[in-house]
């Protein structure tokens, strides 16, 4: 391989027909250009889905109560029922691995009537009664102030964090938010944060128009009691909330006499679950990118092992002169293979470098780009799929000069020298 002169002959080869060279070389080069581009296509579509989860706790579940489909101990088909603020630590006490259980309720909503008013300013937000580890489960960014915390829930403090869809529609640009004022419902509540959403799922825009106030405070401003609208629940690390949460119906169903048959009785959405398909799907992706780009680059190795067919019938009687001269089999043989590998290889890092220049002016144009809404961000490869990438192109380059090498080490010195 170190040999001046059998570089000097590669090349020789190589260029003695330029036009089918490049023409061959093509193939190959098309084939790593496909490859690179399609792993690196599905990487920046799981790069906005991720975004879209904007550090989300995706191992969790949000769970509400629904009517009892089948009658249990005398209590009849179709009754109503609501979680009590005491079926939050039986949850906790009762399943193992839970890291969150957030008791909310909410009322309003923006395809409502308005019940927010501040001073000649009115508008429909939604309001949620929340506990502070809800940031966690859901994060926001504190733009200015603080979140709930644990003194507001235990002083039923009346206090709130408003998005800033809400501060544009109640405020004055410039005006000071912290400190003042607003009715939710005709109950006053001091506003001590704001907070900015980021996501690319559901309505970004109106993620920004929702209030948030204690839990504590929120039931008693809106006579709410003991009752709990819905729950937030979020399994440990090493956990699965898809696998805990049987037994959180099992709980509930318990507690509140419902048939331990009745699946409709609890409904839920599981948001672990959901995210391990988006994931099933991500790696999916990756095969296909693989096995449709291997395909292609497979029908490029095919036709430079075809022109390597080719150059050995065309220096069939310069192999039998050398061999004539002395020259071993794997003399031959590994001249022929060095040949193909040369072809390979240089055609295969053309299409990577081809490649690397598409998808750098693509993540160019995204960078001028407001990405957080988007759900296509920074296409890219890592640099093991280009060694991955470099490997398949010498073992393929092997493969594709080895028949022709196994037939140029067939040829008689004699039978050679008789050719024209």
């Amino acid at each position: 391989m170190l040999s001046k002169d059998s570089w000097a002959e590669i090349i020789e080869a190589l260029s003695s027909n330029w036009f089918r060279t490049v023409m061959t070389a093509f193939g190959v080069l098309w084939g790593i250009f496909i490859l690179v581009i399609l792993l690196a296509a599905g990487n920046g579509l799981e790069n906005g889905i991720r975004q879209g989860f904007n550090g989300m706790a995706t191992n969790s579940m949000f769970m509400w109560t629904q009517t009892a489909s089948q009658p249990y101990k005398g209590l009849p088909k179709g009754r109503r029922y609501n979680f009590k603020t005491d079926d939050v630590p039986a949850i906790k006490q009762s399943v193992e691995g839970l890291q969150f259980v957030s008791p909310r309720n909410q009322l309003g909503g923006f395809r409502g009537s308005n019940n927010v008013v501040r001073g000649l300013q009115t508008g429909a937000f939604n309001v949620y009664g929340d506990y502070p580890e809800i940031i966690q489960q859901q994060p926001m960014d504190i733009t200015s102030g603080r979140f709930i915390n644990y003194s507001d829930i235990q002083e039923k403090r009346k206090i709130a964090i408003i998005g800033s869809g809400v501060r544009s529609a109640l405020y004055d640009s410039g005006e000071e938010v912290i400190g003042s004022y607003i009715k939710i419902n005709g109950v006053n509540f001091m506003v001590v944060g704001t907070y900015k959403k980021k996501g690319n799922n559901g309505d970004p825009e109106e993620m920004q128009k929702e209030i948030y106030v204690p839990f504590t405070a929120f039931s008693q401003a809106f006579n709410m009691g003991d009752i709990v609208g819905w729950m937030a629940i979020t399994a440990k690390d090493g956990y699965s909330i898809t696998n805990l949460k049987e037994q959180i119906f099992d709980v509930i169903k318990t507690r509140h006499t419902i048939n331990p048959n009745d699946d409709r009785a609890v409904g839920n959405f599981d948001l672990f679950q959901e995210y391990t398909k988006l994931t099933g799907l991500f790696s999916a992706l990756n095969f296909v990118a693989f096995f449709v780009g291997i395909l292609v680059l497979l029908s490029g190795i095919i036709g430079i092992s075809n022109i390597m067919l080719i150059v050995v019938k065309e220096r069939t009687k310069e192999i039998g002169i050398r061999r004539a001269l002395g020259a071993t089999p794997w003399s031959i043989r590994a001249q022929i293979l060095l040949e193909s590998i040369f072809l390979t290889i240089v055609s295969g890092m053309a299409g990577i470098v081809l490649a690397s220049a598409v998808l750098w002016f693509v993540n160019y144009q995204l960078d001028g780009m407001d990405t957080s809404e988007m759900m296509f961000i920074n296409p890219s490869v890592n640099i093991g799929v280009v060694f991955i990438a470099l490997t398949i192109l010498i073992v393929s380059g092997l493969l594709a000069g080895l028949i022709p090498a196994q037939n140029a080490i067939k040829i008689k010195p004699v039978e050679a020298l008789r050719t024209e």
